[in-house]
């Protein structure tokens, strides 16, 4: 057996038994528990102080598994199949409705759950060393940065876990795209996004209708959970203040504030002229989403530790393509916090 599947078996074994144990995926590290064990998937609530009404992604090890967990209408099955054949193993994950043997706890009380198969051969390794499914949230303190390395995770929750999967840097940095699919007003399948990520609504256009989700007028809540994970208004958010300009918008800095820069590419007039405790650039000199969003998260956490700054800035993005996932993570970093 080699050494990571070894360490794939150590993780799978503490899972079954209980544990917690941080798991990189090709997004982000997660916070892993067997899904099918209520109690387990308690302490991911508890260890990152999530509320109970935001649900829970579960992680397979292959597409052919999603069938024992959801219960998929026979309208569906067909673009279900296309879309994991199109994005799995990757970062897309499918809000289903859910088979009986997914505990409520793991889905907020939902009929649906949230199923993905990451492209990450240590989530997947430890998922069908397991031989069930994964219920993996960012491992993070609900609502701060997500991790996107081990350094990252050991900060956020060590000594509340068991243990951390070590495997690097996430190649691509943003939680995965997350998309119902449905039936439209004439019963043809549609597909409704839900949450921006690296797998951008242009990549659907040539595969399903994209529908417009509707808008949800109610508060989420304890009576009213989320729909889909990662939708909260504040979210992904450093513990300083955080500023986002917005395209076209100007900056009036307060007097005796000391302010760092999230620049997009370092070379902008704002970048080169404010007066910065520490300017960083997501995508430096060259202006490319991908790079950016693999930096993002990793140059938050950077200026949140950096006690020189007491309010950072970003700018904004090109919004387009992956550039509406970053904008969307901006957002929700920078929103105001009840």
């Amino acid at each position: 057996m080699s050494d990571n599947r070894k360490l794939y078996a150590r993780a799978a074994e503490a899972l079954g038994a209980g544990a917690l144990v941080g798991i990189p995926t090709e997004t982000v590290y997660g916070l892993g528990a067997d899904a099918l064990n209520p109690e387990a998937v308690a302490r991911i609530f508890e260890a990152k102080g999530r509320p109970s009404f935001d649900p829970l992604i579960i992680h397979v090890h292959h597409g052919s598994e999603v069938e024992k967990y959801t219960a998929v209408p026979e309208g569906l099955k067909d673009l279900v199949h296309t879309l994991a054949s199109r994005f799995w193993p990757g970062p897309l994950t499918l809000v289903l409705p859910k088979a009986d043997i997914i505990p409520d706890i793991v889905t907020s009380g939902l009929p649906t759950v949230a199923v993905r198969v990451s492209a990450h051969p240590a989530m997947r390794g430890v998922a069908k060393a397991l031989g069930r499914p994964i219920a993996a949230p960012s491992a993070n303190r609900f609502g701060h940065i997500s991790p996107t390395s081990a350094s990252a995770v050991q900060k956020e929750l060590g000594g509340s876990i068991e243990m951390i999967l070590d495997a690097g840097a996430c190649s691509e940095g943003l939680e995965s795209t997350i998309v119902r699919p449905v039936l439209d007003e004439k019963g043809k399948p549609s597909l409704e996004l839900l949450r921006e990520g690296p797998v951008t609504r242009e990549q659907f256009r040539n595969l399903v209708k994209m529908v417009r989700r509707k808008p949800s007028c109610r508060p989420v809540s304890e009576e009213s959970p989320a729909d889909a994970p990662g939708q909260l208004t504040s979210h992904y958010a450093p513990r300083k203040p955080m500023l986002l300009l917005e395209p076209g918008a100007n900056f009036a800095p307060v007097e005796g504030v000391r302010y760092g820069l999230l620049s997009y590419e370092g070379t902008s007039a704002l970048a080169r002229e404010g007066d910065w405790a520490e300017v960083v650039a997501m995508s430096p000199g060259s202006g490319r989403l991908a790079e950016a969003a693999v930096r993002l998260f990793a140059l938050m956490r950077q200026m949140d530790e950096n006690e020189a700054i007491d309010v950072i800035v970003a700018e904004s993005v090109p919004e387009s393509g992956l550039g509406r996932a970053i904008m969307d993570r901006l957002r929700r970093a920078s929103a105001v916090r009840e």
